[in-house]
């Protein structure tokens, strides 16, 4: 028999305590991905081992969705190096990220994809674009995001390039990465894509961010401490100018 052809488009899961979640989210991503990239695709769920079995849950869904693979990683945590984690397993020309919680619509990744076969080298789920919004979040909630971009921006000028540059719903060509240079604190996966990589053809699809319907919000403080850890760190990193090795 003859090995499978790599796919398309690799899109990573990264999981903590989403066993809630999780099924519902893998048969609506495939949905999704059966009628856009038919047998073009692979969902990779890269779970930090949850005291939820999340990854359990995710092998089960597994056995009827032939497109996803699971990744248990006992030794590391972290939403940022999990994506990284899984990317580095990926076959695909175009990698994505999209959480598992529901709160990224996966309807949103047919139009990404569209944005991609355009042209683009990183397409980007926009919250603050034409079509984008945030569902019910309280005033004090959007507050906080906004600061929290408004310090990206201060010190990163390649976040300024989007809208929404603390998305984390996008999907890049492999080949405007290194990954063995991505180097991610926390969870903010997009701002190490954005000072990184070679991309410079960029487009952002409105999409409005969720609430939560089951399961608990990752937000803590800890969060926004490894994010300011993460802008300090960016914050001298020269953009690439050349290919990639290899």
């Amino acid at each position: 028999m003859s090995p499978r052809p790599a796919p398309l488009f690799s899109l990573v899961a990264p999981t903590f305590n989403e066993s809630v979640n999780i099924a519902a989210f893998l048969t609506r991503v495939c949905g999704v991905l059966d009628v856009r990239l038919p047998g073009n695709y692979e969902v990779i769920v890269v779970d930090d081992d949850s005291p939820d079995r999340t990854w359990d849950v995710a092998a089960q869904a597994a056995r009827s969705l032939p497109a996803v693979k699971v990744i248990r990683r006992q030794n590391e945590r972290g939403l940022a190096t999990a994506v990284v984690a899984g990317w580095k397993e990926a076959q695909g020309r175009l990698l994505g990220v999209i959480d598992a919680d529901l709160q990224h619509p996966p309807e949103v990744l047919a139009r990404l994809i569209d944005a991609m076969g355009a042209g683009a080298d990183l397409a980007v789920g926009s919250r603050h674009v034409t079509g984008g919004g945030v569902s019910s979040w309280s005033f004090w909630r959007r507050m906080i995001s906004r600061g929290a971009q408004a310090i990206g921006l201060l010190f990163l000028p390649a976040a300024r390039r989007i809208a929404d540059p603390m998305s984390g719903l996008f999907i890049v060509r492999r080949e405007v990465l290194d990954l063995t240079a991505l180097r991610p604190v926390g969870y903010k996966i997009l701002l190490e894509v954005l000072v990184r990589s070679r991309a410079q053809r960029l487009a952002e699809v409105g999409y409005v961010f969720e609430e939560r319907s089951q399961g608990r919000s990752k937000a803590t403080l800890k969060v926004y401490g490894e994010y300011l850890v993460q802008i300090w760190t960016l914050r001298k990193v020269r953009v690439p100018s050349s290919p990639p090795p290899p």
